[in-house]
């Protein structure tokens, strides 16, 4: 690695402040030979703003443009982003839905570039792009500088990350140690007949459990609540 590279990057690591890294990462992409730097992270947790954070240094007008035409409902890059990580090459058949935004942004000089997003279990979905008005893309420039990109994008998005509020966690079901026990012979395709045989019961007191059980998680039959205590890793 070339020692600016190094050098840049380290700054990068120890930056604390998403406007600082965003500084930084744009001088770094500049080196790479990208004039331009897109970083944006949204998220579904209620109570915090859909669009938290959006930093670029796109020309103004068309940011302006963006939001006046509202390409955001129909930019097929950010559709992407939103589902997966996979990095996505600006093309013109990617942009077939929408080449009105394609034509624009090609006029503004973001004709060439890509995008990548981060996904975290939090519901938090950040996007980073970079982009170049000259120059078309290889597959070996995307090789060369994907590692790069993924650094930034996944060092800002854990800068945001870390200052937003932590999204309250489900209510755990609590069943007891006799309901957890019907339920996983149960699932295992035993009749309450034989699971009373099994754990010596009587089948009115199999019947009870399954009935606790179901109450607790909020289902309507005991089919239903093997399948939710299955998915909460109850049993």
């Amino acid at each position: 690695m070339k020692v600016w590279k190094e050098s840049q990057l380290t700054q990068l690591s120890y930056a604390q402040k998403i406007e600082t890294a965003y500084e930084l990462s744009l001088n770094f992409v500049k080196n790479l030979g990208f004039n331009f730097c897109a970083f944006s992270i949204t998220s579904q947790l209620r109570g915090i703003p859909r669009d938290t954070i959006h930093l670029n240094n796109y020309p103004l007008e068309w940011n302006t443009t963006y939001e006046q035409e509202h390409f955001s409902e129909v930019d097929p890059i950010l559709a992407h982003c939103n589902h997966s990580e996979l990095p996505i090459l600006w093309q013109e058949n990617v942009f077939a839905t929408a080449p009105m935004q394609w034509q624009t942004q090609k006029k503004m000089g973001l004709q060439y570039g890509w995008s990548q997003s981060v996904h975290d279990q939090s519901g938090l979905c950040s996007m980073l792009s970079l982009a170049r008005s000259h120059c078309p893309i290889s597959a070996y420039d995307l090789y060369k500088n994907l590692g790069y990109a993924l650094f930034i994008g996944r060092h800002l998005h854990q800068l945001v990350a870390k200052d937003l509020p932590v999204p309250p966690k489900p209510n755990t079901v609590h069943l007891s140690s006799r309901e957890v026990e019907v339920l996983k012979y149960s699932a295992d395709g035993k009749t309450a007949c034989e699971i009373a045989i099994i754990l010596s019961l009587s089948e009115s007191t199999v019947q009870f459990h399954i009935r606790g059980a179901i109450r607790k998680l909020g289902v309507n039959n005991k089919i239903a609540a093997v399948i939710r205590a299955a998915r909460e890793g109850v049993i």
